[in-house]
């Protein structure tokens, strides 16, 4: 495992706080803590709860301004999705990095591409977050380079998403290989999060990891100041004070799927998140906000159906289909988290994919959002009317051969999530997984197979026009690999304003609560740069105040 952290001791710490937290027993516009009924255990100027992108960006920005700080988060490390990201930051505006590739950008540029009503990503975007962000991309770009954050000049990426022009520079890979958990070259999330992390150790601010938050304290229900949190420590419970401000970088909700199910009913148990199982995008955060009346924001966003709200698989033949790269057996969770790493680098021509009933339908070849649609028309599963069910790989013994796939342990997983047979109808029987609801129907799966077959000898896909090349699925053994769509991003959350104060029902500010990363809606932006920027101005704006 990477070297953890150590955590501060709570006797320690509050040595070190006790006089804070006692010049600041009643503070202006908050209720004493007795007459809350509350004991505070820790007390900080700023809290977050979460320590990935957004919270270690807004941690360091208070840091910085003269604010005291605690960081909690309830994984073992910090990071979140941002430390197994690509590390792509999607910031331009005109950097040091586009002027050298000759790159023109401005602010006013990143503002009307985000805003433009023919992109999908931008139509619904709130145009004062954006004009926000436009604003602070240069800022916050110089701001990491400052601080130490390792970026490639050798690239700008894109343009990707609603960008017109390539904004996208990727930072390097951390270089302590046992403080990475995803060991791929071009991963270069681990480079931002433990750069950042390093800063803020630095600079006093605390991080309590395996903390994980269960309530937000305000003054009352739906009135008053934020005052703090409450987290769980090993059987704990603790009161953490937040004198200026408490912000939510708890990472979106992907992963409940009760709540995602709220924007879009289609999303049920079977599909995994990816990032998955290095953190969860809980929804914890949002939840708690809710509770207090915080408002959500953009939700329209979430179900636009365009580009990374569904990936289709990276890796097939395992539980965790990682939409963009593997888990590899040297990962530090391997074995505890991970069983297999799956098989990758798939060429979709070698394999058709079929859905629970056995039956194609889609090219194989197609992407993303259009392929999850076709999946859930094609379901044939009364039960589930909303959701698409599993999705599965369907190959044969030559296609193994082309791919130079090894389908043994621990490349594969043959507990649920990977089969053989030396027939395609036993195949088919053998498919057993908690999403799949009964037998593949052997006959169906055979039928599916001859015809697709049928169709190579032709040279024509009559049902879905899937392109050459074609190969026929014949040589046993065959295979069964899980490939359900992974869920990506959430981009719906709490409504915040230019200053990522989160704003309740009735339009109003609620005072000491701030949100940023996926937590925030009314920005419809894959990737790390929003995250930062938000999480960057919620800092900067709690420790000011």
């Amino acid at each position: 495992m990477p070297k953890n952290k150590q955590h501060v001791s709570r006797r320690d710490f509050l040595s070190k706080t006790a006089a804070g937290a006692t010049a600041a027993a009643l503070v202006p516009g908050t209720a004493h803590a007795q007459e809350a009924g509350i004991e505070w255990d820790m007390t900080a100027d700023f809290v977050s709860i979460g320590a990935g992108v957004a919270g270690l960006a807004g941690g360091l920005t208070a840091l910085q301004h003269g604010a005291s700080v605690i960081l909690v988060d309830e994984n073992h490390d910090i990071g979140g999705h941002g430390m197994i990201s690509g590390g792509n930051v999607h910031l331009g505006g005109g950097n040091e990095v586009q002027r050298m590739h000759g790159i023109e950008d401005s602010a006013d540029k990143v503002y009307e591409d985000w805003i433009r009503p023919d992109h999908p990503l931008a139509r619904y975007n709130d145009r004062d977050l954006v004009r926000v962000f436009a604003d602070e991309n240069v800022p916050t770009f110089e701001w990491l380079a400052e601080n130490g954050v390792d970026f490639r000049s050798d690239a700008v990426i894109g343009p990707q998403m609603a960008s017109t022009v390539p904004r996208q520079i990727r930072v390097r890979p951390w270089p302590n290989r046992d403080e990475i958990y995803i060991y791929v070259p071009t991963r270069g999330g681990s480079g931002l999060v433990r750069q950042l992390e390093k800063r803020i150790r630095e600079s006093g601010g605390r991080i309590l990891l395996q903390h994980r938050m269960t309530s937000i304290v305000r003054e009352q229900q739906l009135s008053g100041r934020v005052l703090g949190i409450t987290v769980e420590h090993e059987g704990a419970t603790l009161n953490i004070r937040a004198l200026k401000g408490v912000l939510v970088a708890t990472g979106g909700h992907s992963n409940n799927i009760e709540f995602r199910r709220i924007f879009d009913p289609r999303l049920t148990e079977e599909y995994r998140v990816s990032g998955d199982p290095y953190s969860r995008k809980s929804g914890d955060g949002e939840i708690a906000s809710m509770q207090i009346g915080a408002s959500l924001w953009g939700t329209s966003a979430q179900t636009n159906e365009a580009e990374r709200c569904i990936r289709k698989s990276g890796t097939i033949g395992c539980e965790f289909t990682e939409s963009s790269c593997p888990w590899l057996p040297e990962s530090p969770i391997f074995d505890e988290k991970v069983r297999a790493s799956g098989l990758w680098n798939i060429d979709w021509a070698n394999l058709i994919l079929v859905t629970q009933d056995g039956v194609r339908f889609w090219d194989e070849t197609a992407n993303d959002y259009d392929f999850f649609a076709a999946a859930l028309e094609s379901r044939g599963q009364p039960e589930k009317r909303n959701g698409g069910g599993p999705i599965w790989a369907i190959f044969d013994n030559e296609a193994v051969q082309r791919q130079g796939w090894d389908p043994t342990p621990p490349h594969v997983d043959p507990d649920g999530w990977f089969f053989s047979a030396d027939t395609v109808a036993g195949l088919a029987r053998k498919i057993e997984n908690p999403h799949q609801p009964y037998p593949m129907p052997a006959a169906a799966l055979e039928a599916t197979v001859s015809r697709f077959n049928g169709f190579v000898d032709a040279g024509t896909d009559e049902d879905f026009a899937k392109p050459q090349p074609l190969h026929r699925i014949e040589t046993p053994p065959f295979y069964a690999a899980w490939s359900t769509p992974t869920i990506h991003d959430s981009y719906t959350g709490l409504r915040i304003n230019t200053s990522s104060q989160v704003i309740d029902l009735h339009g109003d500010v609620i005072e000491g609560l701030y949100a940023a990363g996926e937590s925030h809606g009314g920005f419809n932006q894959h990737g790390l740069g929003r995250s930062m920027v938000f999480g960057r101005i919620a800092g900067r704006h709690a420790a000011s105040s």
